[in-house]
């Protein structure tokens, strides 16, 4: 009897295994996908949104724009298979509630994120050939920011919340983590407009979180007999 308990146990072990290592793996190229493009925007781009374009006629501030935005669509697909394969470790234990609003909350983040992207490149676009009148380049900046630091970054914050009530009553990741995501989320609610600097608090605590799950799933990989307990 025992035996033929563990061979109905052992299908699933590759999949225990693999499951939290490809949601870390997936945190982590999202995180350092969205951090760099975050990171290039802020450095190529005047601060006020009611700069003149002549930084647009430097090729080399259009080049690190683009390059920018080119890491948006692929930082979105790493962002939502995070998000399934974390569903898929969660399981059953999951919070019907707190889940819903964990996944409609990541997949707002990414449209967001997404038409944010869009409406600057369209600028870039424009830039290419002919520098934008200063009335469509404000436009365009201030419609671009509205996206990712109103909309974007305030799902974000629900995003984390739902996700630190889900990892606190399941237990999936380490203590510590669930305060710095509700400080996390916090800052992110209240604190957008205080730096543009803010918004990399988002992918810093996925890159953490995904580094942790990675650590977990490293010490549950050394344990073979830990994947037979219920």
């Amino acid at each position: 009897m025992r035996r033929l308990r563990m061979t109905d146990r052992d299908p699933l072990a590759p999949r225990n295994l693999k499951t939290p290592r490809a949601a870390a793996v997936a945190g982590i190229i999202f995180s350092a996908l969205l951090i760099t493009a975050l990171v290039l925007l802020r450095l190529s781009t005047p601060a006020h949104p009611s700069a003149t374009s002549v930084w647009l006629s430097d090729p080399g501030s259009r080049a690190e724009v683009a390059i920018a935005l080119n890491l948006v669509p692929f930082a979105g697909i790493a962002f939502l298979w995070f998000i399934g394969v974390l569903r898929d470790r969660i399981g059953d234990r999951e919070d019907r509630f707190f889940a819903t609003v964990f996944l409609g909350s990541g997949l707002l983040f990414v449209a967001m994120l997404f038409a944010a992207a869009a409406v600057a490149g369209g600028t870039i676009a424009i830039a290419a050939s002919r520098l934008p009148g200063a009335d469509t380049l404000a436009l365009s900046r201030n419609v671009s920011g509205g996206l990712l630091n109103v909309y974007a970054m305030r799902m974000a914050a629900v995003f984390t919340l739902s996700a630190v009530n889900i990892a606190r009553h399941t237990r999936i990741v380490s203590r510590w983590l669930i305060y710095a995501g509700i400080a996390c989320a916090a800052v992110l609610l209240i604190g957008i407009g205080i730096s543009p600097w803010v918004e990399l608090v988002f992918p810093v605590w996925i890159l953490a979180l995904s580094l942790d799950i990675l650590a977990a799933g490293g010490r549950a990989s050394a344990d073979p007999v830990g994947e037979h307990h219920p």
